[in-house]
């Protein structure tokens, strides 16, 4: 299980993550949403460890992940928003490289990765340069650098550019995934997406967790039918159909 406790992290001395409190249990897919600015990027890097808290805890297995941080990234696969790769690799040796990093051994990883790439439909690339790669192209070496069987999944917007079919797979497999016991915390914008792949939910706004709970009993409690009026009600200091409104005036004028 991972689990936060009273996590803040101050940008001279404004908090931008503001005591957030929650876990993402094994076997489970926990949601994590927020409007634009309201930490959860910033959340994730320092779930990561790329990122050091201002105050608070974060907990792997009931242990601290600062007591042993390489033994904890050992655990960890992380998937970010960009892409940033070694784009004059080729997508082969980017995960060759991945696999020595990860001390794997060679030949079962050779065949792993062989196997990776025809599941991504990347195998006719294997050989071109990642720099000739289109960003779902990119996405998916990202997904396929899993390869060493993390406990830990960080996905922070994982389906940027791709295309249906694979995100229809990418659903299935973060499913699959979490049904064989790991522990997956699950980031996005796309909230239909969200709301058919997680377990539970929890909102963050302003830096502050505003809701944490599964989408069954948050419909309960707000009597609303779905996440994303959910989300709205919780998250979004805004009139969409008003603001919208104006904007076509303006276009349409």
């Amino acid at each position: 299980m991972l689990e936060l406790r009273g996590v803040s992290k101050l940008f001279s001395g404004i908090p931008a993550v503001d005591d957030v409190t929650f876990s993402a249990r094994a076997g489970e897919v926990t949601g994590y949403l927020g409007p634009n600015g309201s930490g959860k990027s910033t959340t994730m890097k320092m779930i990561t460890g790329l990122m050091e808290m201002t105050s608070g805890e974060i907990l792997f297995g009931g242990q601290p992940i600062q007591r042993d941080l390489i033994a904890y990234k050992q655990r960890m696969g992380y998937v970010p928003e960009e892409p940033h790769l070694y784009s004059h690799l080729t997508g082969l040796e980017y995960l060759s490289m991945v696999a020595l990093l990860r001390n794997l051994p060679v030949k079962p990883a050779a065949e792993k990765i062989d196997g990776l790439l025809r599941l991504f439909s990347l195998h006719g690339d294997r050989h071109a340069p990642i720099s000739a790669y289109s960003k779902g192209m990119r996405q998916k070496i990202l997904l396929a650098a899993l390869l060493h069987n993390p406990d830990l999944i960080l996905l922070d917007e994982p389906f940027s550019g791709l295309d249906v079919g694979s995100s229809l797979v990418l659903r299935s497999l973060i499913r699959e995934l979490a049904a064989r016991g790991k522990v997956i915390l699950f980031s996005s914008h796309e909230l239909e997406t969200v709301e058919r792949i997680s377990s539970r939910i929890v909102i963050l706004h302003r830096g502050k967790i505003v809701a944490d709970d599964s989408i069954e009993r948050l419909r309960v409690l707000m009597e609303l039918p779905t996440l994303e009026g959910i989300f709205s009600q919780l998250a979004v200091e805004q009139n969409t159909e008003a603001i919208s409104r104006e904007i076509a005036d303006l276009i349409l004028r």
